[in-house]
């Protein structure tokens, strides 16, 4: 199912609360009660039309968006480091997601910013300690993410807090797909339709298996915590004004844009 949040269009007469649904194959969203990864998915009998609909970041974490670095060999070669030998982890802030269609705003302090492609797992229950046999059980869905990134801050700090938790630096979304079996499936961006990154997320060095079993060794994790998984080679700037489009084979593609430099 992908499940969706969204905002209805004044004549959708659904209210200006955003609203959780089930995307169907019709293009039309059937409306659920409350939050599905907290209360689950409760149908109603209430429908809209996607095209009636504004779809916002299908998951707006609570805690805390958990992200994977390095975890493509060939984007690691491209960085000059050496391939880690665990999951090398660290924390983008809930504030700096925004969902598909929202404008990416450049910092005045940034003298560039960097798009990362990214598979992104959606966290179902409060799980601490997950065996790897037990990792599915724990997940609710995937979505895709775009871990924006301004590469000379990372550089000047040492560290990489600052260069990615600026708001607007977590695209999500357009929805969750909670059928999603990672595979061969390919993971690919686009820069005003021009292919910078493309990959098949088999070529990450740690599954989500073992990225969830790191992790949850090392911290709680709650419903709707998000992890992104890491990015392949190819990353670069993104020019003002531009496009940006995330693609991963059976989630759809995440589109936003880029402002001018503040």
């Amino acid at each position: 199912m992908r499940v969706v949040r969204f905002t209805p269009s004044p004549d959708a007469g659904l209210g200006n609360d955003p609203l959780f649904g089930i995307l169907e194959d019709d293009d039309q969203i059937t409306i659920i009660s409350g939050d599905p990864i907290y209360h689950g998915i409760q149908k109603t009998a209430a429908r809209v039309e996607l095209a009636k609909v504004r779809l916002l970041a299908p998951v707006i974490p609570r805690s805390k968006i958990v992200c994977v670095g390095k975890n493509y060999a060939d984007h690691a070669a491209e960085m000059g480091s050496e391939v880690p030998t665990e999951p090398i982890i660290f924390l983008k802030p809930n504030t700096s997601v925004i969902g598909p269609g929202d404008t990416i705003v450049w910092p005045a302090m940034a003298p560039t910013i960097d798009y990362e492609a990214e598979l992104a797992i959606v966290i179902g229950r409060v799980c601490k300690e997950v065996p790897k046999e037990r990792v599915k059980d724990v997940i609710f869905g995937y979505t895709m993410a775009n871990d924006v990134t301004t590469r000379e801050l990372q550089k000047r700090d040492g560290q990489w807090t600052r260069a990615k938790s600026f708001d607007t630096f977590c695209p999500l979304g357009p929805w969750i797909e909670t059928e999603f079996v990672p595979g061969t499936q390919r993971i690919s961006l686009t820069v005003n339709g021009e292919i910078k990154q493309d990959a098949s997320i088999s070529q990450m060095m740690f599954g989500i298996e073992d990225i969830v079993h790191f992790v949850t060794q090392v911290m709680t994790l709650l419903p709707g915590d998000v992890i992104i998984t890491g990015t392949p080679a190819g990353i670069g700037p993104l020019p003002e004004k531009s496009t940006v489009t995330v693609s991963i084979e059976g989630l759809g593609e995440l589109t936003n844009k880029v402002s001018a430099r503040l």
